[in-house]
């Protein structure tokens, strides 16, 4: 078992220019609450999650992923991460100071190898949450979030060196060699993972339910309200997820999913698994096929948000 700095998953923050629709969406059709707002930018909380906000929304003129959020136990740890990145060549967006969004807190923004922003924070105020009652169809808190790179062993490699992510499994094709990496920050199975895709963008956004029924009533749901589905229902084999996958407004992947799997650490062997083999993709078999047109759908548009280094 390994002693990591960062211990979870916290908020996504998405840049849209039809903020309106998005925000309609999200905080509508898909479940979560709008906990605040001010000029074009709003903060949407999960009911289940401490969280102050598991998604942020902002107004701009280009579509764009503004940043990932994990925290961190203690301002210590925070400080030691950013001193162990400028060690290791990583370029710091902002020192370790405090956090100015709801909950405040303690954290900086830094970097990844692809360009994406992520930030660190501890010390933010728990938000008062609640248990999400039995056929209650709206998301406990935010599951995972999955990437989009043109080389997905050399983001694991950073993903590692850097922020001590582990692989727990990983997902290949004959023809094209590794296309996935699930990596984690903890006993879940997959916090993050790494898909191989022409850019970097954000592949999808996935969100807890409480059980099989809250996540199947959610799904129907959003299938009733006209959004476009693009893949499940179904149960993944890496992870031991369902899924059903739907585009938001800004064609976005969104997912719906529940009981990821719990690993013992100390005793842990990644997978290969062959998407070939279809029950790799969906052990039900009750979802449509994951095919080129699906996959296309969630390599997502450029992410605008890149930051691109200038030349040596």
């Amino acid at each position: 078992m390994t002693n990591r700095l960062l211990t979870h998953l916290r908020h996504v923050d998405l840049a849209v220019p039809d903020y309106d629709k998005q925000l309609d969406f999200y905080a509508g059709v898909w479940g979560l609450t709008k906990v605040a707002e001010d000029s074009g930018i709003s903060f949407l909380a999960a009911e289940g999650s401490p969280e102050q906000y598991i998604v942020r929304l902002r107004k701009a003129e280009e579509k764009r992923l503004d940043l990932i959020s994990y925290g961190a136990a203690n301002p210590a740890d925070v400080d030691t991460l950013a001193e162990q990145l400028l060690a290791g060549g990583v370029q710091l967006i902002s020192q370790p100071g405090q956090v100015d969004t709801p909950g405040g807190g303690y954290g900086f923004r830094f970097f990844d190898i692809d360009g994406r922003t992520i930030e660190v924070s501890a010390d933010v105020e728990a938000r008062q949450h609640r248990r999400i009652e039995e056929k209650e169809s709206i998301p406990v808190r935010l599951s995972h979030v999955v990437l989009n790179s043109p080389d997905i062993n050399a983001t694991r490699a950073w993903y590692e060196q850097h922020l001590d992510f582990r692989l727990s499994d990983t997902m290949t094709l004959p023809h094209m060699g590794d296309v996935m990496h699930f990596m984690r920050i903890s006993n879940q199975h997959h916090s993050m993972a790494i898909a191989s895709g022409p850019h970097a963008s954000l592949q999808h956004l996935s969100f807890e339910m409480r059980g099989i029924d809250e996540y199947m009533r959610g799904s129907g749901r959003v299938m009733r309200s006209g959004a476009r589905k693009i893949w499940g229902p179904g149960r993944h084999m890496a992870g031991d997820n369902t899924f059903t996958y739907f585009l938001d407004p800004h064609g976005n992947t969104v997912e719906y999913t529940t009981e990821l799997e719990k690993l013992d650490e100390d005793t842990w062997h990644p997978h290969i698994y062959d998407l070939t083999k279809p029950e790799n993709a969906d052990q039900w078999g009750t979802s449509n096929p994951m095919n080129e047109m699906v996959a296309k759908e969630m390599l997502n548009d450029v992410d605008r948000g890149v930051f691109v280094a200038p030349p040596v």
